[in-house]
């Protein structure tokens, strides 16, 4: 090869290399969700994607797998382990086994309203996204989905109703699981994907799911009541791995989780005035809401505190955050006493 025709090829390779880093810069984040496509989530997730590549100019892209294609959590958590995927939208309750203060917000029957809710996330939202940062996680956002309730096919006003019943757990959702044991209830462990089926099929004969999302998932076709006690507050995140994010450089890090952040927020809105509609729409399909009587809705409140202490004395999850979120309430539902009585 003569001298000028080396010089010809190191400058091809040199000019190669050199058009390398915009191409290394690009990073498609690969999310898996459980919500199908079409949906409120789906909608708002698309187009904050949208916005994240316009405003990183093409150096971060999302690609998201709707409809569980993915499969159920645990099998999410595994192939972002691999790298198959770098992450995805996860409830509280699916973040317990790998961070169980996650699922404080959770606990069955802990809330009694709205209001309360709003007073302890001011307070532990920020420390729950350093805690799963320290634990593999980068939280992009997290958005409220609203109080889950009791859907069933027979009445629901008792324990001794609920004892009756074939109720649904999510699978692996231990704290729910406990606190229906504790009620004497036999939990019927379910993935997400197989819960219409077995309403279909007559395995499960009860739910626990925000209106909206019964709606989402057509479970309100196979039910006829809605027990009306805030059951569970569902929290909703969406989180990628720390390595995936890592890549990425600083500026369009920040960027991917404010926009990202901000899309949970407007979604969290919309999650509540979903809510709203949605119990309107249970009405007029002819699903029945019934409440319990004074006496039966301490049995509700009681087991709250049952599944609390059974959880702290059996070590079966160790929370950080526990006696933080009590004392909170504590304090909260003492100002609100106060106030009812000025």
């Amino acid at each position: 090869m003569s001298a000028s025709i080396r010089k010809i090829a190191i400058f091809v390779v040199l000019g190669l290399v050199i058009g390398l880093p915009s191409a290394i810069a690009q990073t498609t984040l690969k999310l898996a969700t459980v919500a199908p496509d079409g949906t409120t989530w789906m909608r708002e997730m698309r187009s904050a994607a949208e916005m994240v590549e316009t405003a990183t100019e093409g150096r971060v892209r999302i690609k998201f797998y709707p409809g569980g294609v993915m499969g159920n959590a645990p099998t999410v958590l595994r192939k972002m382990r691999i790298g198959q995927l770098h992450g995805g939208a996860f409830t509280s309750g699916e973040l317990a086994g790998l961070y169980p203060d996650f699922f404080v917000y959770g606990i069955p029957f802990l809330f009694h309203g709205r209001d309360e809710v709003r007073f302890v996330r001011a307070e532990l939202d920020d420390r729950l996204r350093e805690g799963l940062k320290a634990r593999g996680l980068t939280m992009l956002g997290i958005a409220g989905g609203g109080f889950a309730y009791l859907m069933s096919d027979s009445e629901i006003t008792s324990g001794e109703d609920l004892i009756n019943a074939k109720v649904w757990v999510p699978e692996g959702d231990e704290v729910s699981a406990l606190s229906l044991e504790l009620a004497g209830v036999s939990p019927i462990p379910l993935p997400l994907s197989d819960v219409y089926t077995g309403l279909q099929t007559g395995l499960i004969d009860t739910v626990v799911n925000t209106p909206a999302g019964a709606i989402a998932f057509q479970w309100h076709t196979k039910v006829d009541y809605l027990t009306d006690v805030p059951v569970a507050y569902v929290v909703g995140v969406l989180a990628v791995d720390n390595k995936a994010i890592d890549r990425l450089s600083e500026s369009d890090r920040r960027m991917l989780i404010d926009i990202m952040s901000s899309a949970l927020e407007r979604l969290e809105e919309i999650n509540e005035a979903d809510n709203i509609e949605a119990k309107a729409v249970l009405s007029k399909e002819g699903i029945t809401a019934v409440e319990p009587a004074a006496d039966e809705m301490e049995f509700w409140h009681e087991l709250a505190g049952k599944t609390v202490t059974e959880l702290e004395q059996s070590g079966r999850l160790e929370f950080e955050l526990l006696d933080d979120i009590q004392e909170l309430l504590r304090t909260y539902r003492a100002r609100a006493a106060v106030e009812q009585h000025q």
